[in-house]
This record gives C-alpha cells, structure tokens and sequence, in this order.
C-alpha cells in the first residue's frame, strides 16, 4: 500500500513542482481577478490566465511539442497563422468604417497614432534588445492583440504571451490611461469643440471601400495581405447584406470559438523558463510607453490638422487612433461630454479608431517585410 501511494507521488507532478511554477500560477490568479472581477478584457484574459496555469502544472503536458493538446492549439492556430486572421475576419463583420468614409480626415490620424509604435521599436533596441523582439514589443502601441500575436508568432513566438497580456491589458486600462494624457495635451477649449453632423454615407460607397482599401494596402504592403484580408471580407459580408448567415456566424461562433482558442494558446506560451526573466518587466514598462505615446501623437496631430482647417475638429478624437475598438472612443467621448455636455464624439471617434486598425496592421507589414 505505502508503496503504491509512493509510486503515485512519483508519477504527479509534485516531484516537479517549483516555486517558479508557484509564482506563475499567482501571476493567472492576478488574471483571473481582473478579467472576473475587474471584468477587464475578460474573453481574452479569462482564457489566457486558464493556459498559464495549466502549462505551469508540471508534468501535465500539454504544451509537450508534437503531442500536447494546447500545443496542437498553438501549432496549428498561431504557428500556421490561422487564428489571428480569423479573428481579423469576425472583427471585419463587426466593424462600421462608415465614420471613415464620411470623413476621410481620419485615417491620417489612425496612422499617426502609430508614432508610438516606431520610437517604441527603437527605445526597445537602445535597451538591448534585438530587432525583431523591438519590432514585436513596439507593436503593442497600435493596442491591437491579434495584431501583436500575428507579429509576435513570425518574429519573436518567445515573447508571444508576454507582448500578448501587455497589448491586452493596457486594451482594458483604455478608461485609466487615456484621460490623464488627453486633459495634459488639450486645453478645455479645444475639448469643447462641437463637430458638425457626419455627411450620411451610401450603401454602394460602404460595399467599396473593403474592396478597394484591400488591393491598395495589400498592393503597397504585401506582408500586411493576411490580416488585412480577412478584416475586409469580413466588413464586405456585413456591407453587402446578401450573405446574412456568413456575417453572422463570422460575428458570433466564429469570433467565439478562435478567441477560446487564441486565449488558451496564448496563455500556455507563458511557461516559468519563458515568463520570469528581467527582460519582461522591460516589456510591460515600454508597451504602456508605446501607448502614451500613440495616444499623445494623435492627439498632437489633430492639434496641427487644426491649423489648416476651417472646420475645426475636436483633437480628442486623434486619441481614439489607437486600434482599442470601441473603448478608445467611448473614452473621448466620455472626456468630451465632461467638458461640454452637448458634446457628441463617439461617432466622430469611431473613424479614427477603426482606421488605428488598419494603421497597426500596415505596420506590422512593414516590419514582417523589412526583419523576416
């Protein structure tokens, strides 16, 4: 009997276990706090934290190359570059590029928004890290978690379930980061400006701009052709309205059956050896920066449209450049109604922040062409 009970003990995993593990394993209970709690970004936190944990359980396995489940997961989801593009492509269906379309203004802002993203790359590299890891990290500043997995698996798959909790969390930290920086860059005056209505935008000009965005962006940014693909059909099932079953399931299951599997493979990446190195904390430190940072740059940039044009727009909304949909424009929203409470900008936010999308995606093909 006492032999039998040894034998069990040899066999678990408790013979392996390791303060390490103890202290990944507070690391998911962190998690699991803000994403039940806190409700923070929970339909990506909830399964990332679940994946740390149990990668983090010794001799269980499932992150074992070539016959754990999670690892089948991670293999042939992010390594074969098939979920985040599915992802790409619920969010596509989900997405109004209406705002853009009626004010083409915007998408200069979404693109300035990745300021943060470059002078990241390269305050990463002053730090020592290597290109493509500053590639990856400075990528957390578009604040677009697909986007940074789909980046990160191609340039620096080590570094994916770090960047991957950075990009979310500081997604969920939108309402606590943001509002601080626009009130410093912004005068009252200026957070009062009330915009004129939105110009109503044609069915026919919404069916269009998937198709045509899609062969200029991926003409001129070939790298960028698998994401910014899938957004576009995504949006052209929505647009088109002939394909409601399609735009649905790429709305509903889909998008919740992927990001189950996005979450759990994520989270089994952060093992002990991979997760509790010095170079992490540099991670989490530089990808709050390169969100200030963007943040900071598309309010400036509205700040200087401003001066050219005579229909002046609200320089909050070059905030909501970031690619954090929606939240990014409920937050300028929120700080324009407290300064003018007639003030309507969610809509007026929207154009920016969608078109942080494509400018975060562009990006990520500039980097996967220059560094793979």
């Amino acid at each position: 009997m006492i032999d039998s009970i040894q034998q069990i003990i040899l066999t678990s995993g408790l013979p392996e276990l390791t303060y390490k593990h103890l202290i990944m394993w507070i690391i998911a209970g962190i998690l699991f706090y803000f994403a039940i709690k806190k409700e923070y970004e929970p339909l990506l936190l909830l399964p990332i934290a679940f994946g740390i944990l149990i990668t983090n359980i010794p001799v269980a396995n499932l992150m074992q190359e070539g016959h754990g489940l999670i690892w089948r997961f991670y293999h042939y989801g992010i390594d074969w570059e098939v979920i985040p593009p599915l992802i790409f492509l619920g969010l596509g269906a989900l997405t109004d590029f209406g705002p853009v379309i009626a004010n083409p203004k915007t998408l200069l802002l979404g693109a300035g928004a990745q300021v943060g993203v470059y002078l990241t790359f390269f305050a990463a590299l002053f730090l020592g890290f290597s290109v493509n890891e500053a590639a990856t990290i400075g990528i957390i500043g578009g604040a677009d978690g697909p986007t940074t997995i789909y980046l990160g698996s191609k340039l620096a798959p080590g570094m994916i379930g770090a960047v991957a909790v950075a990009a979310y969390s500081y997604m969920a930290l939108v309402p606590v980061i943001q509002p601080p920086i626009m009130k410093l860059f912004t005068t009252e005056a200026e957070r009062k400006i009330k915009m004129v209505r939105l110009r109503p935008v044609s069915k026919l000009e919404k069916i269009l701009f998937p198709i045509v965005t899609t062969v200029i962006i991926v003409l001129l940014v070939p790298a960028s052709a698998a994401l910014m693909a899938m957004f576009m059909m995504g949006n052209l099932f929505k647009e088109a309205g002939v394909v409601k079953r399609l735009t649905d399931a790429a709305q509903n299951e889909l998008m919740n059956i992927i990001t189950i599997f996005l979450g759990l493979s994520v989270g089994a990446t952060m093992t002990a050896a991979n997760f509790l190195q010095p170079k992490v904390i540099f991670i989490f430190f530089l990808g709050l920066f390169a969100f200030a940072i963007s943040t900071t740059s598309g309010l400036l940039l509205a700040k200087f449209m401003n001066l050219f044009l005579k229909q002046k727009i609200n320089p909050l909304i070059g905030a909501a450049g970031v690619s954090a949909v929606p939240m990014a424009a409920r937050v300028v929203h929120k700080v324009g109604s407290e300064a003018n409470k007639q003030n309507y900008l969610m809509m007026f936010a929207m154009g920016p922040n969608v078109a942080g999308v494509i400018g975060t995606v562009v990006a990520a093909g500039i980097f996967i062409s220059l560094l793979q």
